[in-house]
């Protein structure tokens, strides 16, 4: 599908740079100064999308800061105005296409990573290109502190079943499956609009929690 162009989103982008950050990449390092709490642990979405997730997660969680990334311009706007809606003061956007999380964060700067519905590219040709992937693996484990945890939710089982077994082979720990996410009921769970829209159409969400082994 194509995306709609904004002409407006620069200008909006730049009047609300209190919530989208200019020059993410000189914050390297520096990200928790961002927040007025700069003590609380640091959770990153990549690929926020319109932004229910991040909005929703900072309104319930108060005790945490949150960053999330989404490439394309036309689509963070509308995360924007979710954060700007919610009125909180610990989420942060940056619209950037980040290839390598390392030229963003330092190492041990991130506390949690969110994958919500990322592209499963299910052609064998890209399999390099999934996210959980060995090589974004070693992302992750570079820029999360020791013992960091990723939640992944995703409505393609092929993609959650390639996920698990790289988590597997990359010798992460699995603190969580779920097969049927909202017939597990979970009170706490935050649904991005692309679940919403899934589990709608009766497709079941599927997710997983894992960490890193120290």
């Amino acid at each position: 599908m194509r995306l709609r162009n904004k002409p407006w989103a620069d200008d909006f982008m730049r009047e609300n740079d209190h919530i989208v950050v200019q020059n993410p990449f000189e914050w390297k390092g520096k990200w928790k100064e961002l927040f007025d709490d700069p003590s609380k642990p640091l959770h990153l979405e990549i690929g926020s999308g319109k932004g229910q997730f991040i909005a929703g997660m900072s309104k319930q969680h108060e005790e945490l800061n949150f960053i999330g990334i989404e490439r394309v311009k036309s689509v963070i706007v509308g995360a924007l105005k979710k954060v700007k809606n919610a009125e909180t003061k610990n989420a942060r956007l940056v619209n950037e296409d980040a290839e390598d999380l390392r030229d963003l964060f330092a190492s041990n700067e991130v506390d949690h990573i969110y994958l919500n519905f990322s592209d499963p590219w299910p052609k064998n040709k890209h399999e390099k290109r999934r996210l959980t992937f060995h090589t974004f693996l070693d992302q992750y484990k570079d820029v999360l502190v020791p013992d960091g945890e990723i939640t992944l939710k995703t409505d393609n089982k092929g993609f959650f079943e390639y996920s698990l077994v790289s988590f597997s082979q990359y010798g992460m720990i699995l603190e969580d499956v779920s097969v049927d996410l909202h017939a597990d009921e979970d009170p706490l769970n935050v649904p991005t609009e692309y679940e919403e829209k899934f589990s709608e159409k009766g497709q079941p969400i599927y997710r997983c929690k894992v960490r890193f082994n120290s």
